[in-house]
């Protein structure tokens, strides 16, 4: 039987009046005036955009919500923060991991936010943010899809227990194998983890994401070894470097080599355009990097990119609140995307790029897919950008999850309309 009815709805590609049906939790049909069957919920979108779920390809679940703990981050560095997580990690318990971590959730899903790939670190013998993020995971499965990355922070063959534990992470079920070769103690220990973790991976027929250049320094080049490795291994699609910073200070002749590699490897990149802009350039004077990869020119040289929040009121950044319209504004900005097919590949960096990251099934806007999206009080994505736009409907399966009211001011000005719509 069919559930719910969505009519006169804009999409993301520019269709206007569009209905959608739902049935069983699938969309069934979309189209204009699809005939309404007898029992069906209506809901009128009034015109808004109906896009699919946010997606977040790189976050940290296990520190969001710690801000402060168990001080604040004073100079708001990259390795202060590391150093602060490290002060941290003693006094974590599983309590308190789940129950800001499930907080953190709620505030994702009320901002349409329905699939989260989150890196958590291995580096404790206990392995406690492991066992709280596979709870929180089995618990919001419901309403989120949550894929855990086991992500050895203190580097994998920095710290002595790291491979061990990382493998014990993955036997209790992490989803994917996670790296930081830059963080190792030499360029060629960094190059030794990469090819390591991606054998592992290989070996256990999983996906990769690794921490990978997230320096200034544009000698820090293991997105290089990570592109190299993926085609050795035969992990092509599947395989994410997520930052990627360095490349912002690469020469472009070396720039211009390394890019094709990553595309015939089918590398995924994830760029952290709130945080890659706080953390880097902090060794500049003027002029200052902004820090962030090369976006523009990586989607033209055909790689899929996305972006992630990565941090939420943690030891790193001390703001951030799930929103992905912020995030994609952000990277809007900074990597100077401001054609009309800029802003848009901006919209598709929080949504169909990330889902492809992640590996979703089901994912997107056409009969068949699951029944997941969100109404956004919006006229088009690019709209939805400039306005951070109210999530009015947040569906999944085709169950509401939140409702939010539209924004609006009433004005009080001599001559001139009460109402203010920022859409027209």
């Amino acid at each position: 039987m069919p559930t719910m009815l969505i009519r006169n709805c804009r999409l993301p590609d520019g269709r206007q009046g569009q209905d959608l049906l739902v049935r069983e939790g699938r969309i069934a049909a979309i189209g204009p005036q699809l005939p309404q069957p007898e029992g069906v919920t209506v809901i009128d979108a009034e015109d808004w955009l109906l896009a699919p779920p946010f997606v977040d390809a790189h976050f940290h679940l296990d520190a969001t919500l710690s801000y402060g703990l168990p001080r604040v981050n004073a100079s708001g560095t990259l390795l202060e923060g590391i150093a602060l997580w490290g002060e941290l990690k003693p006094q974590l318990t599983q309590d308190a991991l789940i129950e800001r971590a499930l907080r953190y959730c709620d505030w994702a899903v009320a901002r349409g936010l329905l699939a989260i790939r989150s890196h958590v670190d291995i580096c404790d013998p206990r392995l406690l943010a492991v066992e709280a993020l596979l709870q929180v995971r089995e618990q919001v499965r419901p309403y989120l899809d949550l894929q855990l990355v086991a992500f050895p922070q203190d580097g994998l063959l920095r710290d002595p227990g790291a491979l061990a534990q990382l493998k014990r992470a993955l036997d209790m079920g992490v989803d994917v194998v996670g790296g930081i070769p830059h963080f190792e103690r030499t360029m060629a220990e960094g190059a030794a983890s990469v090819r390591l973790l991606c054998e592992l991976a290989a070996e256990r027929g999983l996906a990769v994401d690794m921490h990978c250049d997230e320096s200034d320094d544009p000698l820090s080049r293991h997105v290089e070894t990570l592109a190299a490795e993926t085609l050795r291994c035969g992990l092509q699609g599947r395989v994410t470097g997520s930052h990627l910073t360095s490349m912002h200070s690469m020469d472009n002749y070396y720039a211009s080599k390394l890019m094709p590699l990553m595309a015939e490897a089918g590398l995924h990149v994830v760029a952290n355009p709130l945080i890659n802009i706080t953390l880097q350039g902090r060794h500049d004077s003027y002029p200052k990097r902004r820090g962030m990869t090369r976006v523009p020119e990586l989607l033209a040289a055909g790689v899929n990119v996305g972006f992630g929040h990565d941090c939420v009121l943690d030891p790193w950044y001390s703001l951030g609140s799930a929103d992905m319209l912020e995030v994609a504004a952000m990277g809007l900005h900074v990597a100077q995307l401001t054609s009309q097919a800029g802003m848009r590949a901006c919209f598709d960096a929080v949504t169909v790029n990330n889902a492809r990251i992640l590996g979703l099934q089901g994912y997107g806007l056409e009969p068949g897919c699951r029944a997941d999206f969100q109404l956004l009080q919006a006229r088009d994505p690019v709209e939805a950008i400039r306005l951070r736009a109210t999530r009015l409907l947040v569906v999944r399966g085709g169950q509401v999850l939140s409702r939010s009211a539209p924004a609006q001011a009433e004005l009080q000005l001599p001559g001139r309309p009460s109402r203010l719509d920022w859409t027209r």
